[in-house]
Formats: structure tokens, C-alpha cells, sequence
């Protein structure tokens, strides 16, 4: 065989297709590991909604919803301005990753669960599964680190941002109301905010992936949803309890979200409670009132998942 002979033979074999694994040799672990790597994405989102299950099942033979027996709002309002609070933190989240990689209406779904996660189970929990969901849609977005990464940040910036312009505005108008130490409390994590948020401004360059109008444009969308989050439980509240006047309802969520970012308060759940009492006067209806939302919470994101785990089995049985 001359050198031409053996050139042709080189040729076709380097362009005869790859011989996919036998079933044989998938069953004993013989399976390309770029294809087992691809499931991870897969298999990370399905371990923490088992594990979203799994909270919220604590949570509710834990007593969660011994607090739905109580004082119950009539007003249809109150639980419009409920559902518009509910989901305008992934509703905000959506539309910032449409933006980004054109996520089609699926992707809602996958954010609803990050806020389920991150309130059930821990802190980026919730970052972890939406990374691993994008992963998995590989036809959506190539690399999502780096954007799911900017997102997080700039979400933690703007409440930081809020929290601090919060207490420019309040402090003049409701030092009194507080003791000395609680004021030093304040100051400290104020101090902290500003610690905490410096250095991603500092070393914007380096931290941040996206480019800078996209970095400002998530931003703005993080500020108009804390706003609008303040906005709704006030209003859902009033309509709770009508005899309060509104402003005071936007005062006391306003409050609410100063004192849910305060890094240096052990008990942020007692110190808004002491701080609403103060400010309304209604311990008890009040009380009832903040239980039955927290409640009401738990109901709608076990609902949530129940709703997610029956598609999914649908879907996979129209599949199959």
C-alpha cells in the first residue's frame, strides 16, 4: 500500500461519525463524561426543590399557619395588594433576565421558586438554583454566572442604597421614639451598609461582568421594585385595617424595610413589632395582622410548588 492508499484510509476514518455509547456501556458507568456533566445543572435545581419541599413542610407542621385562624382582612384589596407584593420581586427578576438573554415566560416560574428558596431554605439559595436552571436551558443563556452574579449584587446594592436613605429620612423624625442603644445600633449598621457596598462601587471594573448601562439599568429596576414593594404591603395593610390612615401604613413599611436590612439587630421581628405598636397603637390587631401575612406567605408558596410539581408531572407524561 503506497502512501496515498494509506492517506485515503487516514481520511475516512477521521471523518466516519463517533460511535454513540451502547446501552451496555452506560450501565456499567461507561458514559462520556461531558454528558454527565451536563446533567448537574439538572440535578443541583431538582436537589434544592426537594429541598424547598421539604422547608415548607417543616414549616407548616412547625404551626405556620396557626396564625390563618385569627383575625382574618374582608377586604378584597388587601389581598390584591398582597399578590402584587408576592410577585413583584420575581416578576422584577424576570424582566431583568428577559433584558439580559430574552428569557421566554418559563423562566418566571424558575424565579418564583429563587424567592421561595432564598425565604425557605438560606441566603443564595435561591441565586444557586435560578444558576442551575440557566445551566439546564443551555439554549437560553451560555454562561449565566456572570449575569445571575450582577444581578445578586446590584439587588443587595439598591437595598443597602434604600435602607440608607431610609434613615437619613427617619432618624430626624423618629430619634425620639428610640432608646439611646438602639440608636447606636442604627448608626453602627449604617456604617456597615456603607462598608458593605463601597468596595463593588470601588472595584466596579473588576466585580461586575455586564456592561455599564445594563449594571444601571438593573439597578433602577431593583429601586422601582423596592418602592413598589413598600407601596403594596401599605396599601394591603390599610385595607386590613382602614381606621389607620395610609401615610402612616407607607411610614410603617417604610420602617420595615429599614429595620429587615440592619445588619447589627439580633431580633428585627421584635424591633419592627415594638416599632409598629408604638406607631399605630393597635398591639393586638396589629400582631394578628403581621402573623396572617407571614402565614398567608407560607399558604401561597406551598401552593407555588404544588401547582410547579403537577406541571412537571404533566408535562413529562404528555413526553413519555
Amino acid at each position: 500500500m503506497d502512501w496515498k492508499q494509506e492517506r485515503k484510509g487516514l481520511d475516512r476514518a477521521q471523518a466516519a461519525p463517533a460511535v454513540p455509547p451502547t446501552d451496555a456501556a452506560v450501565a456499567i458507568g461507561l458514559e462520556p463524561l461531558r454528558a454527565a456533566k451536563r446533567r448537574w445543572p439538572a440535578i443541583l435545581g431538582a436537589g434544592l426543590t426537594v429541598l424547598m419541599v421539604i422547608g415548607l413542610g417543616r414549616e407548616l407542621f412547625g404551626g405556620g399557619l396557626d396564625d390563618l385562624t385569627g383575625a382574618v382582612p374582608t377586604s378584597p384589596l388587601f389581598y390584591l395588594f398582597f399578590v402584587a407584593l408576592y410577585f413583584s420581586l420575581p416578576v422584577a427578576d424576570y424582566l431583568i433576565f428577559r433584558r439580559l438573554w430574552g428569557v421566554p415566560p418559563a423562566g418566571l416560574a424558575a424565579t418564583i421558586k429563587k424567592r421561595i428558596a432564598n425565604e425557605v431554605l438560606f441566603s443564595y439559595s435561591g441565586e444557586a438554583y435560578f444558576y442551575a436552571w440557566a445551566r439546564a436551558n443551555a439554549t437560553v443563556v451560555a454562561a449565566p454566572f456572570g449575569a445571575v452574579k450582577d444581578v445578586s449584587i446590584l439587588s443587595a446594592v439598591a437595598g443597602n442604597a434604600m435602607t440608607l436613605l431610609l434613615m437619613a429620612l427617619s432618624v430626624p423624625l423618629g430619634h425620639e421614639l428610640l432608646p439611646q442603644a438602639m440608636r447606636d445600633t442604627a448608626a453602627g449598621s449604617a456604617v456597615v451598609l456603607v462598608a458593605m457596598s463601597l468596595p463593588f462601587l470601588i472595584f466596579s471594573r473588576r466585580v461586575f461582568s455586564l456592561p455599564r448601562p445594563e449594571l444601571w439599568w438593573i439597578f433602577n429596576a431593583h429601586v422601582v421594585r423596592l418602592v413598589a414593594g413598600t407601596v403594596f404591603i401599605a396599601l394591603a395593610w390599610h385595607f386590613a385595617l382602614p381606621e389607620v390612615p395610609v401615610a402612616m401604613w407607607l411610614f410603617l413599611a417604610a420602617g420595615r424595610l429599614l429595620v429587615s436590612r440592619l445588619p447589627l439587630v439580633p431580633n428585627k421581628d421584635l424591633l419592627f413589632a415594638n416599632f409598629a405598636i408604638v406607631i399605630i397603637g393597635q398591639d393586638q390587631a396589629l400582631s394578628e395582622l403581621m402573623a396572617f401575612t407571614a402565614a398567608l406567605t407560607l399558604v401561597v408558596h406551598v401552593v407555588l410548588i404544588a401547582a410547579f410539581g403537577l406541571h412537571h408531572l404533566a408535562t413529562r407524561g404528555r413526553a413519555l
